[in-house]
This record gives C-alpha cells, structure tokens and sequence, in this order.
C-alpha cells in the first residue's frame, strides 16, 4: 500500500496535474487531460481516512467534518507543494490534489503564438484568456506574469482560486491571494486590490457581475489587469460580459468594455500526435480601433471576418491555427475536423 507522500511523490514524477483518491477505485492521476490508474489496489473508506488525518491537522478535520469540505496546502518536506480539496460524499471521505508547480513555463516553452508574449509589453487594459475548465488557461497566464516580473519593475497583485504557480520576486513584486485562505472572493478582494497600490492585477475568474465590473474600471483607470472566463471565443466572451449586466446598463458596458479591453486569446488543449503530450490552440484578438467600434456598437457578430483578415495585427482565428498545427504534423487530421468551425472549408483545403 503506498503511503499519500509515495502517491504524490510518483505523480510529480509521472508529470502529473492531479491526484485523485476515492473509495473504490484506485489511486488516479491526471497525465495530459487522461485519468490513469496509479495502482491496481482499490481504495476503501479506511484507506482515504488515513490520507485524510496524514494530511490535515487537527482544526482542519473538524472543519472537513462540519463543513463537508476543505481546502489546505500540503507541502512534501524539500519536494513539491500540493493544493489540496478534502471532501465528504454518501459518509465517504475523498481527496482532490492539484500540483504546484515552482516552475513557471515561458510562452515559447509553452508554443504559444508570439502574440501573447506581447502582453508583457502592455502597461494598461483588460487581457481575457479564455477557455474551457482544464485548457491551461492559468499556466497562459503564469508565463504572462513571469515576462512581466522578468522585465519590469511593478507591484504585480494575483487573486487565484486556488493558487497553481508559485512566482518568486525578480523584478516586480507579486503579491499572491488565494480565495477562501485570505479573502471571501474575487469581487472583495479585486476591490481592496485597488488600494493596495498594483500596477498589474491578475482574476483567476471573472465570476460575477460585481467582479466583471471592477475589472473593467481597473483597466479603464490604467492598470493592465489579466483575468480568465469559461468562454470558447472571442465574440462568445464579448457577449458573455456584456451579457451579465442588467439591460439598461449593458450599452455602458459595451463603451467601457471598448475602451478598455486591448486582447482576448482564447484556447483549448489538444493531443498531439503519437499520444506525445498535449499542445494549446489558441484564438487571438487585438483590439484595433475598429473593433473597439464593433464593440461600442453591438455588432460583434462581425468580429470573426476582422480576425480572420488581422494578421498584421497578430490576430489569427481558431481554424488557422489548428490548420497550421496540422500542416506542421503536430495534430492528427481526426483532431483538426473534430476542434474547427467551418468543417466544409478546412476539408478543402486539406482535401
């Protein structure tokens, strides 16, 4: 039977993003978006028990006990630390781990477009990374952070929900808040952020309609804010904001959002061929003038033909991309056509 310090031990040396311990299976890890059996032994209730209290102090399994849930950090003397989610379901006990990683890729470690790299370079704005759950939009935006706190000189805020990249002060000084250890949620901590005098301030997810707004006047009032939404593109994550706020206030909202937004890129994760790994496809927008007045507007609709003729500008739509990761032999053809918008005109081009 492994003890929890040999399962987490073997997961980071299995490149894995999560730990997952649930009475009757066995001891699962998260490789590349892929859930695989660590072990063949099962887990029964006094197994995750024992995690538990291995993990937890005291104060912490009561409040698991009373409350049903717990978030805590768990760190392996001189190895990785690990945030993790004990919870109880139908009078079992289960255990969500989510590594930490002290190492912080750069965006062309990552192959992402240079594009993004750019935003290290902005000084103020409002820049969506965007996504579904699992996409890598987080580890996006950690190499965004880290350009920044290798270039500039800037008091850099994080508000994070939990915290997955540890950022070391080289540069700048970064601040990292973690929602439920040092604050209620996104929306009060953006708003005392403000007065804590950030240059750069980073929400790991524009949740509500309070936060959206705060955001949005952050940026407008010359802060370059990084923030990520649950969206699959641009025009759908344009909408969705605007979309949050009541209908009097949603053209006030389109003016503020053209003011201050200056990037969306929105991306997901693909496998690449050969079951080698996974790589990000992403949707790039750069806000230009006139599509700021597409925004201020209401005709976002037409957003998909001024990406797709922006080149100049580093824009580039989600089917070029792709197009272009197949033509490069990083994705297979049943990847391409399952992932892109217009099927009909990309098989044309491929034949």
């Amino acid at each position: 039977m492994m003890t929890i310090t040999e399962i987490l031990t073997t997961a980071v040396q299995l490149n894995a993003s999560d730990v997952h311990l649930a009475v009757g299976n066995p001891p699962t890890i998260r490789v590349d978006g892929e859930l695989k059996a660590l072990e063949k032994r099962i887990l029964k209730e006094s197994d995750t028990m024992s995690y538990a209290k291995d993990m937890l102090t005291d104060e912490q399994y009561e409040k698991l006990m009373n409350d049903g849930q717990v978030d805590f950090a768990y760190r392996i003397p001189n190895q990785n630390v690990y945030r993790v989610n004990a919870f109880r379901y139908s009078d079992k006990i289960g255990l969500a781990c989510r590594v930490i990683s002290e190492h912080i890729p750069t965006a062309k470690e990552l192959e992402l477009p240079e594009t993004i790299e750019r935003v290290a370079g902005f000084t103020s704005g409002l820049v969506l990374v965007t996504g579904p759950t699992g996409c890598g939009k987080s580890t996006t935006i950690a190499s965004i952070i880290d350009a920044i706190n290798k270039k500039k000189s800037c008091h850099v805020l994080t508000i994070e929900d939990p915290i997955e990249y540890i950022h070391k002060n080289k540069k700048s000084i970064i601040t990292q808040r973690e929602v439920g250890r040092d604050c209620n949620n996104f929306s009060d901590a953006l708003r005392a952020g403000l007065r804590q005098d950030p240059d750069v301030i980073m929400v790991g997810e524009m949740r509500d309609l309070e936060t959206i707004s705060t955001a949005i006047t952050a940026a407008e009032t010359g802060h370059l804010v990084l923030a990520t939404l649950h969206t699959r593109n641009a025009y759908q994550t344009i909408e969705r904001i605007i979309d949050v706020f009541p209908g009097p206030h949603q053209q006030q909202i389109r003016v503020q959002l053209a003011t201050s937004l200056v990037a969306v890129f929105s991306q997901r994760l693909l496998p690449r061929k050969r079951s080698n790994g996974r790589i990000a496809a992403v949707e790039s927008l750069i806000v230009t003038p006139a599509i700021r007045n597409l925004i201020r507007e209401n005709k976002v609709h037409q957003l998909y033909s001024f990406i797709q003729t922006g080149q100049k500008s580093g824009m580039q739509t989600m089917d070029d991309y792709l197009l272009g990761l197949y033509r490069s032999n990083v994705i297979e053809r049943n990847t391409l056509l399952e992932h892109v918008t217009e099927r009909e005109t990309i098989l044309k081009l491929i034949g």
